[in-house]
């Protein structure tokens, strides 16, 4: 489950081509099973676990001033240290041959560029370099270091955050004398978040004067309030902007506390005057979740991203725009049947550009701000890019176009050019270029599958190297977590569909009920109905596609995490023979220990309907819950549980394990104790790659 869905948005990709694969396929070609371990030249290898993570992880950090150099970074996995390095890189826009910025050990992050100078943060502390020259200088030296820092427009005041200790959960801080003790202590919910125990410590934003690096007495902005700024599990400096003339800082807050934090997504934006300390609330009366607060470059207006219903994770994320000057406010994006990821202003203040789902993918889009909100008149949307590639983001903008980071389902994230005038992309970064050379191709095709209720099924499939339709091949069908999430051209460092694919494997990767990018209504459809439409959206994909005959139908699998953990655990009970091997991944067995363990209750209470003692949910803990179904189950099945998740806890996959093990199932449950909802490391990951592919050698040969 995430915290900021993706919900679908309802524009056409011209360029899309509906592929029904195999139709030239002759009726008479006799047909071999092929072994999962694919043989190729010395030259060019099927992608492999451990060369997956010897790719190099982009991200776009910040432009030069006049637009023609960018900065970005750079990730390296360390398999003998089991820790990543990040430096920074420069180089031009147009093109050109990487200059690398920093050395040293550790990771550095750009936070503004002034002119030439670079300023990054690096171990805690602001630091400078000139894209000039090559003498970097440490700018503050601030005890206990700075987290989600941002500098005032006219550089005389620092916002940053700390953690501060507000409640004495832990008992070394509510009985000092028991030092050895190790004991929490709770009254209220909210115990704990996503992988952490609350030890009463919460996220403040803090501000103080700041003149050359030297940093003055700061405030806490929340006083003693028990409230978390940036917001909890995943927020930071996007949670905080300044006023353009630098009297005022802005911030993101849910503040509740307990109970009603557990239950609730309604953040709001504050406004805290320097002057006088006083707090307004921007988005009063406004009850879901309202985050990424921005002005326009001139100043004059201010946006952020707001969905509209308190409790609902995934609503759809609309664009809101305000006049300070009239407080006149209007929704951009109300009228677009789909939802925002993130946006940014144009440097001329005429549009907003922001990325969305889009049929499977994730596009770029434009807003033409209207020049006088009083009209109330609909903005003009226009998608401006498409084509079989993810916008993951947006750099800057130059004369010539968006700075934009990219990925395809065979191409983890570089940095690109989209160019106005030709609507296209051009690499800018090639950090990767030289291994994938060496990587086996796998052909990625679009799917269109009739629903049983008769609507249009999107999906992607994914073809091992070399695939020849004459042969017969074990397939994957990959379920998807969220359950709003989108399964667009994304790039994952472990459920990686060229990794599957370079194994041998057929993958089908459908765009099941409750993903964004096929308008507001598919996507909500899921809400309630986790064990309906979505499943058979899943057995229609799969016996659509087992009908071309080289999908060997005696050596299929179905795979997936989170809600795609829980889609595998229900589809274990009522597949009728189809699969020949089930892997879940940190998935919801028994919906109702779940709803007693899991942290964030406002999503269960939505797209479950609520607590199981409520009659009217029963559907969600009968039907819809797959401990019901074990008797069912007969067919082997792994499991991965971590240690840390408290999103989906650790009792859902040893109830699933320990029900497999007493049916007599062949089952296998891999323990992570350190990781949480996700896998981190890179040793584990490894292992849990060999884990997972051994398991499909030993179950579907």
């Amino acid at each position: 489950m995430h915290k900021i869905s993706w919900i679908g948005a309802f524009l056409l990709i011209n360029n899309m081509v509906i592929a029904q694969v195999g139709k030239e396929v002759p009726q008479k070609v006799e047909r071999k099973t092929v072994d999962t371990r694919s043989r190729h030249s010395a030259a060019v290898e099927p992608l492999s676990p451990q060369k997956l993570w010897e790719l190099g992880r982009v991200s776009g950090e910040g432009l030069s001033a006049d637009g023609t150099q960018l900065i970005y970074g750079v990730s390296n996995y360390q398999f003998d240290d089991n820790k990543s390095e990040k430096n920074l890189y420069v180089i031009p826009v147009k093109g050109g041959t990487p200059v690398q910025f920093t050395t040293e050990a550790g990771s550095e992050s750009v936070l503004k560029v002034d002119g030439d100078q670079v300023l990054y943060m690096f171990k805690g502390q602001l630091w400078k370099k000139s894209l000039k020259d090559g003498n970097a200088t440490q700018v503050t030296n601030y005890e206990g270091g700075l987290e989600n820092v941002k500098i005032s427009p006219d550089g005389k005041h620092i916002l940053f955050s700390k953690q501060v200790l507000l409640k004495p959960y832990y008992s070394q801080d509510k009985y000092k004398d028991l030092t050895k003790s190790n004991v929490y202590i709770y009254d209220n919910l909210d115990y704990r978040h996503w992988d952490t125990w609350n030890d009463g410590k919460f996220n403040h934003p803090f501000v103080a004067t700041y003149a050359d690096g030297q940093i003055g007495e700061a405030k806490d902005i929340l006083g003693e309030e028990p409230y978390y700024s940036p917001t909890m599990p995943f927020g930071g400096a996007e949670d905080f902007t300044w006023s353009p003339d630098g009297k005022a800082v802005f911030y993101v807050c849910k503040k509740k506390f307990g109970k009603d934090y557990a239950l609730s997504t309604n953040t709001d934006i504050y406004r805290y005057d320097l002057s006088s300390g006083e707090t307004t609330n921007v988005t009063e009366g406004m009850m879901g979740y309202d985050n990424s607060p921005a002005f326009s470059p001139n100043g004059k207006l201010f946006t952020w991203l707001s969905m509209k219903t308190d409790g609902y994770e995934a609503d759809k994320n609309d664009v809101i725009l305000l006049d300070p000057q009239t407080n006149t406010k209007l929704n951009l994006t109300a009228h677009w049947d789909g939802t925002v990821n993130a946006f940014t202003w144009s440097k001329d203040n005429k549009k907003i550009y922001f990325v969305a789902p889009s049929e499977g993918t994730v596009q770029l889009f434009e807003i033409l701000v209207p020049t006088n909100l009083k009209n109330r008149a609909l903005p003009i949307i226009n998608q401006i890019s498409s084509g079989d590639f993810d916008i993951t983001g947006i750099v800057g903008e130059t004369k010539d176009g968006l700075v934009v980071t990219s990925t395809k389902m065979t191409r983890a994230a570089e940095v690109f050019l989209y160019s106005f005038k030709d609507k296209n992309l051009k690499a800018i970064t090639t950090v990767n270029d030289q291994l994938y050379s060496t990587v086996a191709a796998t052909k990625v095709e679009s799917r269109v599958t009739k629903a049983t209720d008769g609507l249009d099924l999107f999906s992607w499939v994914i073809y091992p190297p070399d695939f020849d339709p004459a042969n017969k091949y074990p397939t994957l069908l990959f379920c998807q977590g969220g359950p709003q999430s989108a399964t667009t051209q994304s790039y994952s460092f472990r459920w990686n569909f060229q990794l599957l694919a370079s194994q041998g494997y057929i993958v089908i990767a459908p765009n099941r009920r409750g993903m964004p990018g096929w308008g507001v209504k598919w996507n909500e459809q899921i809400s309630k109905d986790w064990g309906g439409q979505s499943i058979r959206d899943y057995l229609s994909a799969i016996d659509d596609l087992s009908k071309e005959p080289y999908v060997d139908k005696d050596r299929i699998a179905a795979v997936g995490a989170s809600y795609g953990g829980y889609s595998v655990f229900q589809l274990a009970g009522v597949h009728e023979g189809r699969f020949k091997s089930f892997i879940s991944h940190c998935g919801l067995f028994d919906m109702k220990s779940w709803y007693g363990t899991t942290e964030e209750l406002f999503f269960a209470n939505h797209d479950l309907g609520g607590p199981y003692w409520d009659k009217a949910n029963a559907k969600t803990y009968t039907e819809f819950n797959p401990s019901t179904m074990v008797e069912k189950w007969n067919t082997p099945i792994l499991i991965f549980q971590g240690g840390k998740d408290y999103r989906v806890p650790i009792g859902q996959g040893l109830e699933a394990f320990q029900a497999a093990q007493l049916r007599g199932v062949k089952s296998r449950l891999v323990y992570l104790p350190d990781e949480n909802h996700w896998v981190l490391s890179g040793h584990n990951a490894q292992v849990w790659q060999r884990e997972f592919f051994g398991w499909l050698s030993e179950t579907l040969k």
